[in-house]
């Protein structure tokens, strides 16, 4: 099958509706090129999954002239990102940059700098904006994420194996149930199909890296999750996604 690959980036300093909108060009001028007028698919990691919603969702909500068949979000902060919010808690944001310093962002990090960091934040407009919209009818949507099911701190080293998530009391704790960025709370998406891998907790011991959220882009199981998606969107799900 066809494949494009958007790729933002080079336009680092933007903001998520810029960013948006360059995915719409892009899907448009591939159109053009190939003549397909059809309905199409995207795949996307983490804050690109918010990105391609945001288009969805917030710019096309109304019209819905964007002919999308299926969203594959892997890892994706839905409702907002905890990290992005622990970052810039003046406590503990200092010390968690520093542990990721070199593994996740550069070593002079400055999420003030960040504009997508801040556009993510879970009480941003941005995010607001997402929910607010809510999702469309017409887009079968499906989640892929990851846990700790073994509790192995290999599995992302700069936390012992665990992820930050907010809390609903507003306090800051740890979890098994994310992979290491992104908390399983930040991606729920209300009735979207939902995968948590892996089925084999035993390709935890032999390969823990590959599920972390560098990592599960490039994970031979994601993959294949993700081309059974594309073959047939009504592949039998894990389960069906809570409520945030």
């Amino acid at each position: 099958m066809p494949c494009w690959n958007f790729d933002h980036t080079a336009m680092q300093n933007d903001g998520t509706e810029a960013i948006a909108l360059a995915l719409q060009d892009y899907i448009h001028a591939k159109r053009r090129e190939t003549g397909y007028g059809g309905p199409v698919d995207l795949v996307c990691h983490s804050m690109g999954t918010c990105i391609a919603r945001y288009l969805l969702e917030v710019l096309d909500g109304g019209a819905q002239e964007e002919q999308v068949r299926l969203l594959v979000g892997i890892g994706p902060p839905n409702n907002g990102s905890a990290m992005a919010e622990l970052f810039n808690d003046p406590d503990l944001g200092p010390e968690v940059i520093r542990s990721l310093a070199g593994v996740f962002v550069p070593r002079d990090y400055d999420p003030n700098d960040d504009t997508i960091v801040q556009e993510f934040r879970p009480r941003s407009r941005t995010v607001a904006a997402l929910q607010a919209a809510g999702t469309r009818d017409d887009i079968a949507y499906r989640i892929i994420l990851a846990a700790n099911l073994t509790e192995t701190p290999a599995f992302f080293p700069a936390f012992g194996g665990r992820t930050w998530e907010l809390a609903p009391d507003g306090e800051w704790r740890t979890t098994y149930a994310g992979d290491g960025i992104v908390p399983h709370t930040d991606s729920y998406l209300p009735g979207a199909v939902l995968d948590i891998l892996p089925r084999d907790p035993g390709d935890l011991a032999r390969n823990p890296e590959h599920y972390c959220h560098t990592g599960l882009p490039r994970n031979p199981e994601v993959v294949a999750r993700i081309m059974e998606y594309l073959a047939n969107p009504d592949a039998v799900p894990g389960r069906v996604s809570p409520a945030p």
